[in-house]
């Protein structure tokens, strides 16, 4: 295959796992909506109740009714959870032609297209991954959400012609530096997830259209999990393999780059996070508020920072304005 119509392949690719992560969120907010049909019913049920009718009377047609939300439930969330799968697996193939159509070949990561449409990739695929052993079917509305505005921002106002590595990240300490800083991306953006989710139940324990989301502490310990997994990740990310290959590529360990900084900040707020959470029992409330804190740092490093500095050292991550690149290979 030519570079060119590997670039035509990543596009493609893109443009198809777009499509497919919102026929999965759809049959995400099917599902959710049965689950909050069903608690509707739970809840007419106890005023029918509790206005003095039988018990028994009141029992035996809405169980009936929930069964079959149930069973409509279920089979949506499969489904889902199938759509997002293989939404993934488009995504994995845009990300490998995108590679593959450059000319030498090299990782997807030249620019905030490129470091964009992996990140999300990341933050879907982690959610699979972790889908059936951390009870992650509740949060599927959320992540495809996510991860569908993500990768339309980044295909509508990031994108950039396939183009060789520049001299600075033209080194094998990209793939150490990237891979680890995507994934632990990836990880503090679920777990911010589930704070936000903890913050909503916690401000609406009754809402019918919450009904689908587990409780609270169970909430609070998804989050940490998956935080603590993170942290280490980014730490190794940004202050050891960072450092190493600054040094290498700048000749300083650090810089005072915009991009270092926030980094930095968003190490500090998610130590914070962690060493309250196990030492003064920051729990709940108070912890959910701090990681969404750390969430914003991160994500604001990750791109805000490319629209309010002009001085970074990052300036390949730059963003660039569409191209007709874009329409001229996809076709």
């Amino acid at each position: 295959m030519s570079d060119h119509t590997w670039g035509v392949l990543s596009n493609q690719a893109i443009t198809a796992a777009g499509v497919v992560y919102f026929l999965a969120l759809l049959c995400a907010l099917v599902e959710w909506s049965a689950w909050q049909s069903r608690a509707r019913s739970a809840v007419a049920a106890k005023e029918l109740v509790g206005a003095g009718a039988p018990a028994d009377e009141t029992a035996a047609e809405p169980n009936a009714a929930d069964a079959v939300r149930e069973q409509r439930a279920a089979l949506f969330g499969r489904l889902s959870l199938l759509l997002t799968a293989i939404a993934v697996a488009c995504h994995f193939v845009g990300l490998v032609g995108r590679g593959m159509a450059a000319d030498p070949n090299r990782v997807p990561w030249g620019n905030m297209y490129e470091f964009t449409i992996s990140g999300s990739f990341v933050v879907a695929a982690a959610y699979v991954a972790l889908h059936r052993k951390l009870k992650l079917a509740w949060m599927a509305p959320w992540v495809l959400g996510f991860t569908l505005v993500v990768l339309m921002l980044a295909v509508v106002g990031l994108y950039e012609p396939v183009a060789p590595l520049t001299e600075a990240l033209n080194s094998y300490w990209l793939v150490i530096h990237v891979v680890a800083a995507i994934i632990a991306t990836g990880g503090f953006t679920l777990g911010g997830i589930a704070s936000a989710a903890y913050l909503l139940k916690n401000r609406f324990p009754d809402a019918a259209l919450l009904a689908r989301v587990p409780d609270l502490p169970a909430l609070d310990r998804v989050s940490y999990r998956i935080h603590a997994f993170a942290f280490p990740v980014w730490t190794f990310g940004v202050l050891i393999s960072g450092p190493i290959w600054a040094h290498d590529a700048w000749g300083s360990y650090w810089n005072w780059d915009p991009k270092e900084v926030w980094a930095f900040i968003t190490w500090v707020v998610y130590a914070g996070y962690l060493h309250a959470r196990a030492t003064a029992g920051w729990k709940g409330k108070k912890a959910a508020i701090v990681a969404l804190i750390g969430l914003a740092t991160l994500w604001f490093n990750f791109i805000g920072i490319n629209y309010f500095s002009s001085t970074s050292q990052h300036s390949y991550a730059a963003p660039a304005a569409p191209t007709a690149e874009l329409v001229e290979t996809t076709r």
